[in-house]
């Protein structure tokens, strides 16, 4: 028994007869019959009869219809799976730059491999700047940067938004903190620890401007000749008295024996990281991973 006798046979009892079903099926009627009473010989049985409105399946036809419907469905989507075309791998490349939230990457990776099973994320890290100039010649595809771009050729929207705090040491923090945050003020004649301003220009130079309209002017740099500041370098720079480090609240745990952070009272220091991408990109994988990321839809 073949797949074209049982579509055969479900198109004649569909149609009301050999007629119309042999028009359907673009052959001609007498060898529809031949096939019906092929078909016949086979279950040995008739399997249709001839009444007022039509063909109708005898009660045998009416126990092969079922199955013969089911078989020659599951056919046609397996011939559709297997003619399908392939769909290629994928490759999203994504910037990274240090400090960024732990929680952030995590989930979206795991929503685009979901929706996307052909598609990887890899994960490179860089400063904003250097990002960008990555991003612009093609050697990689979602740039998460600290300044929002303002090239017309690409696209960006807000992945994270953080109140940034400081990490002073437990000593210094009991005689600035007040109700459990500091006032930034109070940390005039102490150095910041900063980083390159090459990371972030933009950024960079909102810091150094809120801390000096709070009367703090002393930045004391821990990187070497522009290079990004780990987390290690950060922290073991403040110091007493004389210096204090900015971080935000869910980047700095666990922190080192001796140090703590503070939230800055009202805020006063915003970080924003913007995922990036270039306004022609065409990727599924990629537009899927900035859906995820946005901050406004989470």
């Amino acid at each position: 028994m073949e797949i074209r006798e049982m579509r055969a046979f479900v198109t004649v009892v569909d149609e009301g007869g050999l007629s119309a079903a042999a028009r359907v099926m673009h052959v001609s009627q007498s060898a529809l019959s031949q096939t019906m009473r092929s078909l016949e010989r086979q279950v040995g049985g008739q399997l249709l009869v001839r009444g007022p409105g039509g063909v109708h399946p005898t009660a045998l036809g009416a126990t092969l219809l079922g199955e013969a419907r089911s078989l020659v469905e599951r056919h046609d989507r397996l011939m559709a799976t297997i003619n399908r075309p392939a769909v290629p791998p994928e490759r999203v490349r994504v910037g990274v730059p240090l400090e960024l939230p732990p929680d952030l990457l995590p989930p979206a990776i795991a929503e685009v491999s979901a929706a996307h099973p052909n598609t990887s994320v890899v994960l490179q890290h860089a400063r904003s700047t250097a990002q960008l100039t990555a991003l612009r010649a093609g050697e990689i595809d979602v740039a998460l940067v600290r300044d929002h771009p303002t090239d017309p050729s690409l696209d960006s929207v807000l992945a994270v938004e953080e109140a940034i705090g400081v990490v002073l040491t437990t000593a210094r923090a009991g005689e600035l903190a007040d109700a459990g945050s500091v006032r930034l003020h109070r940390l005039s004649g102490m150095s910041w620890v900063s980083f390159a301003r090459v990371d972030s220009p933009a950024w960079h130079d909102q810091v150094i401007a809120t801390l000096r309209s709070h009367g703090v002017t002393d930045t004391y740099s821990a990187s070497e000749e522009g290079r990004p500041v780990p987390r290690e370098v950060k922290f073991a720079a403040v110091d007493g008295a004389r210096t204090f480090a900015l971080a935000s609240p869910g980047w700095v745990h666990p922190l080192p024996e001796g140090l703590v952070w503070h939230p800055l009272a009202g805020d006063p220091l915003v970080r924003h990281t913007w995922a990036v991408w270039r306004a022609d990109a065409t990727q599924r994988g990629l537009a899927a991973l900035v859906a995820a990321l946005d901050l406004t839809a989470r």
